[in-house]
């Protein structure tokens, strides 16, 4: 399946609708001469359904509460790349992810926590595509005391 609308309702996923900012900030910016290139600002767990998940992963939340975590984070990015392009099916690959978790002081499994992004990304677009560099930092706190923030940077069409 090429197409990554065919592949979202395969899945079951529905994309939520961009969330709101939550300061003075453009959620998506597009640089680039050669390649055409997508910047897109940190997105925390909170969805449009109220769904959201806030502590530390590690003392207050599970592994698997901070994948969720970094999963919502992922669908979230994903919504702001639709609004901005208007179509998924442009993005010839995601360059790099940056994924902040909120941890306890002696948690030590970022990578794994940002694996519930990475995983879903792999899944929708294929290795060749939805596979990036990536960085997994753990951090004492962020915004709302939410348990991950993620930004990516894509090439498109």
């Amino acid at each position: 399946m090429s197409n990554v609308y065919d592949k979202l309702n395969a899945m079951g996923i529905t994309l939520p609708s961009p969330p709101p900012k939550g300061g003075v900030y453009t959620p998506v910016v597009e640089f680039g001469e050669n390649s055409k290139l997508l910047y897109c600002s940190g997105c925390g767990p909170a969805l449009d359904n109220g769904e959201n998940v806030v502590g530390k992963v590690g003392k207050d939340l599970t592994l698997e509460q901070g994948q969720k975590a970094a999963y919502n984070c992922m669908l979230n990015l994903l919504a702001n790349l639709h609004a901005k392009t208007g179509d998924l099916n442009k993005i010839k690959r995601f360059v790099k992810v940056l994924a902040f978790v909120n941890s306890a002081d002696d948690f030590t499994m970022q990578p794994q926590v940002v694996n519930g992004g990475s995983n879903l990304l792999k899944e929708i677009f294929g290795e060749n595509i939805g596979v990036p560099a990536r960085t997994a930092i753990g951090v004492n706190t962020l915004p709302g005391g939410i348990a991950c923030e993620i930004e990516v940077l894509v090439e498109v069409e």
